[in-house]
């Protein structure tokens, strides 16, 4: 395995060699563990050491391709002259992690930070695409600084039952509540369950996961076209052997995150997603993601993006009928932000050394109604509005272009609950008071009161009104939703009602009014009413005493901010050195 002439040996000192190269002591015992595994020096001298942060596990469904994705990623590093090393990691498992995943995605990236900085490793392969995997992983990255190249697990095939295609999550919503409402019978229900996840990969809807990836992409961290190749698609195991060969050329170009990023680089993120119609739970992981990066990124940028992106990306929830696949077939990513290129920064730097606008110079568009042009859009404005007021002074995001469109200016009576099995068990209740004017409300779901911020924001609809042939209304919560779901659902009011937010003081009664298109969410009441409430307040008890929750608990922030732990964050203090070898 020695190195061809034709791979040039880098031009600056590697990290890994401060491991390695010396003749002292500690490196004989570095070399010698490396001999114990079999591995001979000619392996790893002058070569760049490249982990391979693998999120691959038993239980997660999304990355069962990862077990032998690794190995194209790890042929693709040794084909270019480099050392692969696979480093495990959580893998965060959306489907089956309770209370929810988004509890663990900072203990991710503490992980995959400190899994780079204490190892001999130069540069850093990260495998990911399962909801929380993405960002907990470049946030990770991002901190610790090593070239880095993201490798997503790419969108599962479209699912089937009896001949319909079958969408991830959204399908899962909707025929639940048809099931709820008696259009359909368990058995019709045990089929679907049957039909809807049919191979590896993420959900092939524009979830969370297609819209992280994409995000990952959109901010240089992908090679071009990457986030939407499918999981079953040989191209994908191309994408991850050229993934290997590109890092240790990006090791050699001492090409780190810091060099791609910046403000235009989130802004260009921040407006792809509104366009692709893009998960809500965008919002979060880009505010901790910009903040990583010393980039003072809020609520604002997505506002402002909002009022000058539409969606044009026609896949479902946002659009009617498309999947990833679909959008795949349809040219990808880079096909839809050389449609929307005017409105992007084309000068931002990417993995492949180039620019944005260099990497989508040639995409073209190959389906038109999938990829919509700029005047032609699924909706007139970006996926995610914000919303500000009295019921959440630090904000809350609503995504219009996936719900009736009724309920874009409305007011009506909150119906109140203070916990998840209360609102569980009064929906099923078919003498429950409550018409398609109330305004469901869920409070202590956020980041404290989860805990964790689980993805319950999607309230069920109550039967009474399924039932009755209805299928959305207003819902609002300090909760997160799927990026699967659909509705008029009002997220991550913040603060949240564990702290005291003023969702803590709502009753049921108080009249709410939403107005989507001036962006205010009230609660028709005084401030003398509610500084009256506030007084009478009292602070639950914490969720955890003792453990990682504990932690989670003392440090985590609120949703406006990212949900990030306040000790991670580039303000924090100063950077970490460099582990002494000794």
């Amino acid at each position: 395995m020695n190195r061809s002439d034709d791979q040039a040996p880098p031009s600056r000192p590697l990290r890994s060699s401060c491991w390695f190269g010396p003749a002292d002591l500690r490196s004989f015992g570095h070399r010698s563990r490396a001999m114990q595994m079999g591995y001979a020096p000619e392996e790893w001298e002058g070569r760049p050491v490249i982990a391979i942060i693998n999120t691959w596990s038993d239980l997660q469904p999304c990355h069962a391709h990862f077990k032998t994705r690794v190995e194209d990623i790890k042929r693709g590093v040794t084909m270019a002259g480099g050392f692969p090393v696979e480093l495990p990691a959580l893998s965060l498992s959306e489907s089956l992690m309770k209370p929810t995943p988004m509890l663990y995605r900072n203990l991710l990236a503490i992980e995959t930070e400190e899994l780079l900085r204490s190892h001999p490793v130069d540069g850093a392969v990260l495998m990911g695409g399962c909801d929380k995997t993405t960002p907990g992983t470049l946030l990770g990255a991002i901190s610790m600084n090593l070239p880095t190249i993201f490798v997503p697990a790419g969108p599962m095939l479209r699912g089937n039952w009896r001949g319909n295609v079958l969408g991830s999550g959204s399908d899962s919503w909707k025929y639940w509540d048809e099931l709820r409402a008696g259009t359909i019978r368990q058995k019709d229900w045990l089929e679907i369950e049957r039909g809807i996840a049919r191979s590896p990969g993420t959900c092939m809807t524009m979830g969370t996961a297609s819209t992280m990836t994409a995000i990952a992409e959109a901010l240089g961290f992908v090679l071009p076209g990457g986030s939407s190749i499918l999981a079953a698609d040989s191209n994908h195991i191309r994408l991850c052997s050229a993934s290997g060969r590109r890092i240790v050329e990006m090791v050699q170009e001492d090409l780190k995150p810091s060099d791609l990023l910046s403000r235009s680089s989130f802004e260009n993120a921040i407006a792809v997603a509104m366009a692709l119609g893009c998960s809500t739970n965008a919002i979060i992981h880009l505010v901790a993601l910009g903040r990583r990066a010393g980039f003072d990124i809020g609520l604002d940028d997505f506002e402002r993006q909002s009022r000058r992106v539409p969606v044009i990306c026609n896949v479902r929830p946002v659009g009617e009928t498309f999947l990833m696949e679909d959008f795949y077939y349809a040219g990808g990513l880079p096909a839809l932000m050389a449609e929307m290129q005017s409105l992007l920064d084309p000068d931002c730097r990417t993995v492949t050394g180039k620019t944005l606008g260099e990497n989508i110079a040639d995409a073209k568009v190959n389906n038109t109604e999938v990829i919509r042009p700029l005047d032609r859009p699924v909706y007139p404005e970006g996926s995610l509005a914000v919303l500000k007021g009295n019921l959440a002074p630090s904000g809350c995001v609503i995504k219009p272009a996936a719900m009736d469109q009724r309920f874009l200016r409305h007011s009506g009576p909150a119906l109140v609950f203070d916990d998840y099995p209360s609102l569980k068990a009064a929906v099923e209740d078919m003498d429950l008071d409550v018409t398609p004017d109330h305004i469901l409300v869920l409070r202590n779901a956020g980041p404290l009161g989860g805990p964790g911020m689980p993805e319950w924001g999607m309230l069920p609809m109550p039967r009474k009104l399924l039932k009755a042939g209805h299928r959305d209304m207003l819902r609002l919560s300090d909760a997160r939703m799927s990026g699967t779901s659909y509705g008029a659902c009002i997220l991550h009011v913040a603060p949240e009602a564990f702290v005291g937010g003023p969702l803590a003081l709502i009753r049921t009664g108080d009249v709410i009014s939403l107005d989507v298109a001036r962006r205010p969410l009230d609660v028709m009441l005084s401030d003398d009413e509610l500084a009256e409430r506030r007084a009478a307040w009292v602070p639950p008890p914490p969720r955890y005493e003792r453990g990682y929750g504990a932690v989670f608990s003392r440090h985590v922030q609120q949703a406006d901010q990212g949900c990030d732990f306040d000790f991670l964050t580039t303000q924090s203090g100063s950077a970490v050195p460099e582990p002494a070898i000794f």
